[in-house]
């Protein structure tokens, strides 16, 4: 009898995923609000804030791209071809800002910074067209994707996008607040606030857009019993958002950015929560898109080996290059 892996290799694919959005979206946040710092001092330190770990963060996107290609070939050959174009623009966003890490300080400074800027605001809204193309739906006839190379281009994955620009802003600003010190720490306090407000518009828009668009989320969360049993789910998501306003309200410095993480948890939880078990909503579940038995069996091996290997150094990083970054652009501890 052959060992079902595929629940497995599904979970990697998630954690791949969720790991890329919680980390690499607070830097990419940082760029984001970037030129509204107020100061060239205060874009340095958020900038010298992420340089030693931005490009350890975007190691996750890697493993969850890698992830999909090896385990669920039929799911990336239907998802890439309806979302090229966004995945082309976030590519050359992420590119502009990885040079501009490198080229800021060396030379025309005030270009990197444009650099920086708006290719995090490009890669972020890119991601977010991803999600909301994904989350309405991708056609499939047979095995193929059926639709436009511009089917993207919906208002609901154009709000989403705009939504991830005012999410990752948010825990760009709270990281910020964790980092930093004095003025800069007190604008990212300002920020945050008016983030947090945004980023609960946006999710109440989304959570009501989406069970009325499409009839399988619906069923999902509002027949019964799962609306009982999946009632906490929105609840929890209430008391994480009255955390972080009360956290900024109150001062706290590492509250803020672990409520605004924990608040993405829960709507990466809600996201889950509509779509399993497929994986090209809403026709191919992770079964069908799986490759073969021999194929996982032998790619889990050296997965195994190497997941521990990221997650150890992602924490490694973040443990060396922990406590506040200091006026003159090095970490103190």
């Amino acid at each position: 009898m052959t060992l079902d892996i595929v629940p497995l290799w599904a979970g990697i694919l998630a954690l791949g995923v969720f790991m890329y959005v919680l980390l690499d979206g607070f830097d990419l946040g940082i760029g984001i609000l970037f030129p509204y710092a107020p100061d060239d001092a205060g874009r340095d330190a958020m900038m010298n804030s992420v340089a030693p770990i931005w490009d350890g963060n975007e190691t996750w996107l890697v493993l969850g791209g890698i992830a999909m290609l090896a385990a669920f070939p039929l799911a990336f050959a239907v998802i890439m071809p309806a979302v090229y174009f966004p995945i082309l623009f976030m590519l050359v966003g992420l590119t502009f800002r990885g040079v501009a890490f490198e080229f800021r300080h060396l030379t025309h400074k005030r270009h990197w910074d444009h650099a920086f800027h708006w290719g995090s605001v490009v890669a972020t809204f890119a991601q977010g067209v991803v999600l909301g193309t994904y989350v309405q739906g991708i056609p499939v006839h047979g095995r193929t994707y059926a639709g436009g190379s511009f089917d993207w281009a919906t208002p609901f994955a154009l709000l989403t996008g705009l939504g991830l620009i005012v999410g990752y802003g948010l825990i760009g600003a709270c990281w910020l607040i964790m980092k930093t010190e004095g003025a800069l720490q007190g604008w990212a306090r300002r920020k945050a606030w008016l983030l947090a407000f945004g980023v609960a518009l946006f999710i109440g828009a989304v959570s009501i857009w989406t069970p009325l668009a499409q009839p399988q989320i619906r069923a999902r969360w509002f027949a019964w019993p799962n609306l009982l049993i999946l009632s906490p789910v929105p609840v929890i998501t209430l008391a994480l958002f009255v955390w972080l306003l009360r956290s900024l309200k109150s001062k706290r410095e590492a509250a803020p950015f672990l409520a605004s993480m924990a608040l993405f948890g829960m709507c990466y939880l809600g996201l889950g929560i509509s779509i399993i078990p497929m994986i090209v909503p809403y026709s191919i579940d992770f079964w069908q898109a799986s490759s073969s038995a021999k194929s996982q069996t032998f790619l889990i091996v050296g997965t195994m080996l190497l997941l521990p290997v990221i997650i150890m150094y992602t924490a490694w990083s973040y443990w060396v290059f922990r406590g506040k970054v200091t006026a003159g652009g090095g970490y103190g501890h």
